[in-house]
């Protein structure tokens, strides 16, 4: 456990610029305080002991407004930013160097029992106030843009954005993970693709009307000779 604590705490000041000591992370950064408060819970909750670990995790949300049920499963190196709003159902399974933004929801889509959860896979980012909602897996590297809705699985080293989300690859190159805004639109894409298209196709109608226009001149012109 104390390893793993000690990797959430220096993933906090890799990725977080504001923070200017491990001292300072240690005793006020609430996101970092809910995980480690998260840890201990799970560890009851592991041991057969769920009328703690539920206490546990119940005083941390009141303390620091990031509910995180002791049941999930989270690898080293998370980070939760700011914090606030975060909800973490039972059956969510995150991976390593993930980091997770203010309101953002991992929860299920209804009372099925079993695995209801998302599963986070390794140096997952999710964007502020985004909704990963159901029982699929985020693959490696991805990134959920802010105030996306994500419904079904998205695979690895790529970037959903939207209401519901869509899928955009990005190359299979590791994304920044502090970078909330610059995302690819798929949209925007498509419509410059249709533009060039549609001008290709133009140019191509204008060369077959002159060719036309042409022909038919020429037509004419040996008619006329003929009479």
């Amino acid at each position: 456990m104390f390893d793993t604590l000690k990797a959430d705490l220096g993933a906090v000041m890799e990725r977080d610029p504001a923070a200017r000591n491990k001292l300072e992370v240690f005793f006020l950064y609430s996101g970092y305080k809910a995980v480690r408060k998260y840890r201990r819970a799970h560890w009851f909750q592991t041991h057969n002991m769920k009328f703690i670990a539920r206490w546990l995790s119940q005083r941390a949300r009141h303390k620091t407004g990031v509910e995180i049920h002791p049941g999930a499963t989270i690898g080293k190196g998370l980070v939760i930013d700011h914090g606030m709003g975060v909800v973490i159902g039972e059956t969510t399974v995150i991976g390593e160097n993930c980091l997770i933004y203010q309101n953002v929801t991992l929860g299920g889509t209804g009372k099925d029992q079993g695995k209801r959860h998302p599963t986070l896979g390794d140096n997952v980012m999710v964007g502020s106030g985004a909704k990963v909602l159901g029982p699929f897996k985020v693959g490696d590297n991805s990134r959920i843009a802010a105030g996306a809705v994500v419904l079904t699985e998205i695979p690895p080293n790529c970037t959903a954005v939207g209401v519901p989300a869509r899928v955009v690859r990005i190359n299979g190159v590791r994304p920044d993970l502090l970078d909330q805004i610059h995302y690819s639109d798929p949209v925007a894409q498509e419509l410059c693709r249709m533009h060039n298209e549609i001008q290709q196709l133009g140019a191509q109608v204008q060369y077959l009307e002159k060719t036309v226009s042409q022909a038919v001149e020429l037509a004419a012109t040996s008619k006329g000779n003929t009479e």
